[in-house]
């Protein structure tokens, strides 16, 4: 049996967004390991299944729910459902997302600019109007947005993306404004250059062995969901190892 040391996330309910691969997969997985029952998210059902076997596997735990994050009804339908099983949520960890075209403002269909800003920014809206009261029914809960550097650094052609993550950032100051009350940790968090598929999209002449993988990532945003992690209202940079509060004097590099 293992003891509170070995799993100190045991009891908890953890919900990650873009479960199947990734930095969300391995993120889950860790999770999973110290303790928490996973409810994992994700369009794709063939990644969620790989991510049950794993965690079964080390004798965890996990609920498997497939959808995307545009189908905002889904979103409001996992609060109830979460209600209903377990009355509360520990934790969230906000990290689907896409990054859309790079192309010259001017030049992005809307079509384009609305999709980006429907899974990056409105679906991780809907998920606190629907996880809010039963994060706020757990001792401490844990909410952390992935962010991006891009989100200040806003390089050209990268405009629809970089907008999407400054969102996120404002999304997540507001609503660690709005439960500074509490005992709840909300965070953005920026993962900077991770070797995945999104990373090999939008870099395609990068050597990929040059990065950090996605495990060695997840086990930094992981950190931030264990008891005693109190910080709020705060970017955590994995790049530079450092805390900066959000928004205001934007962050160095």
């Amino acid at each position: 049996m293992a003891n509170s040391e070995e799993q100190p996330l045991k009891g908890q309910v953890i919900v990650v967004t873009g479960a199947s691969r990734g930095i969300g997969y391995f993120t889950a997985s860790q999770l999973a390991g110290l303790g928490a029952h996973i409810i994992a998210v994700a369009r794709t059902v063939g990644g969620l299944e790989d991510l049950d076997d794993a965690i079964k596997a080390q004798g965890g735990s996990a609920t498997l729910v497939p959808f995307d994050l545009k189908d905002f009804e889904a979103i409001d339908r996992l609060g109830a459902a979460i209600y209903e099983r377990w009355g509360k949520l520990d934790g969230l960890v906000a990290n689907g997302g896409i990054l859309g075209i790079l192309s010259p403002l001017g030049h992005i269909k809307p079509s384009e600019w609305e999709n980006v800003m429907a899974v990056n920014v409105t679906a991780n809206w809907r998920l606190i109007r629907s996880l809010d009261p039963l994060l706020r029914q757990a001792d401490a809960a844990h909410v952390a947005f992935l962010s991006s550097g891009a989100a200040w650094k806003c390089k050209p052609y990268w405009g629809v993306y970089s907008v999407s993550k400054a969102a996120v950032e404002a999304l997540a100051k507001t609503y660690a404004g709005e439960t500074r009350q509490t005992a709840m940790s909300v965070n953005a968090i920026n993962p900077g250059a991770t070797r995945t598929a999104m990373r090999a999209k939008a870099m395609p002449g990068e050597d990929p062995d040059t990065l950090p993988t996605p495990a060695t990532i997840a086990a930094k945003i992981v950190a931030t969901m264990l008891p005693g992690f109190t910080a709020s209202g705060k970017l955590i940079d994995i790049p530079t190892d450092a805390m900066f509060d959000l928004l205001p004097g934007y962050h160095a590099g």
